[in-house]
């Protein structure tokens, strides 16, 4: 999707030009959705409804710092879904990375985590978040060693790379509108539009993984492909379905 870059900070116009001829976003106008480049961050906002608010990366603060210091650490459904045992890095391809949250999860739980993301205006925010994050002092040096970013198609990522779990949490229709989450994400979605090939992207995401595939579903929906997992871990509104070829190795220390 074409949309505009906007900014109106003089001081920040050269940034923004740059963002456009890197990203594309050479659109002067959009009726929906526009991104805008503030001294804060890089946003998008839906025009057509701005009550729904800006939506924009933040590994720093908010609700992801909340969650790395208190979301329960290795003891979380999704660091079981991965299989995270003590003394055991993971490296870990996320091939449908969105806004980064879970993925920013488990690097934070001492994964190596690489995120694909074929949206422009997604990578865009993705990568104007790392480079935040880059900076923080408190975070900044882990992140530089275990995020990264790869913007691209992940079917052709995950068929010429090799990893020891692939993460995959495909946009899927929500059903309820009420939660902060939920109307984010549903800008979100707007922009970046469904995984209509997230069937397909799960017999590559198999053939890339060395020891398992995770795939994040909320609860009422369909195993992906119609495929049934090793096993599911359930979440009060999602579960993770576990696709297990090979167990973990331990930790010999």
């Amino acid at each position: 999707m074409d949309i505009p870059l906007i900014c109106n900070d003089s001081v920040l116009s050269q940034k923004a030009k740059i963002l456009r001829e890197k990203w594309g976003f050479i659109s002067t106008k959009n009726d929906h959705f526009q991104l805008q480049l503030l001294p804060e961050y890089l946003a998008l906002e839906q025009k057509d409804d701005p009550k729904q608010g800006l939506v924009f990366v933040d590994f720093v603060s908010g609700s992801v710092a909340h969650r790395r210091k208190f979301g329960g650490g290795k003891g979380q459904a999704i660091a079981k879904a991965i299989g995270l045992k003590p003394g055991v890095q993971v490296d870990v391809i996320d091939a449908t990375a969105g806004l980064g949250r879970d993925a920013f999860v488990l690097a934070s739980l001492g994964c190596n985590v690489t995120m694909i993301e074929r949206s422009t205006v997604a990578a865009a925010l993705l990568e104007d978040g790392l480079e935040r994050a880059y900076l923080n002092l408190e975070i900044g040096t882990w992140m530089k060693q275990r995020m990264k970013l790869h913007f691209g198609s992940a079917s052709e990522y995950l068929q010429h790379h090799q990893t020891g779990v692939v993460y995959l949490d495909p946009m899927f229709p929500h059903k309820k509108k009420s939660a902060l989450v939920k109307k984010e994400m549903r800008v979100f979605q707007g922009v970046v539009g469904e995984d209509l090939d997230a069937d397909s992207l799960l017999e590559v995401a198999i053939n890339a993984a060395r020891y398992r595939v995770v795939v994040k579903r909320p609860d009422y929906a369909p195993f992906l492909n119609d495929k049934k997992p090793t096993m599911s871990i359930k979440t009060k509104k999602n579960r993770f379905d576990v696709y297990v070829k090979q167990a973990m190795p331990q930790n010999k220390g």
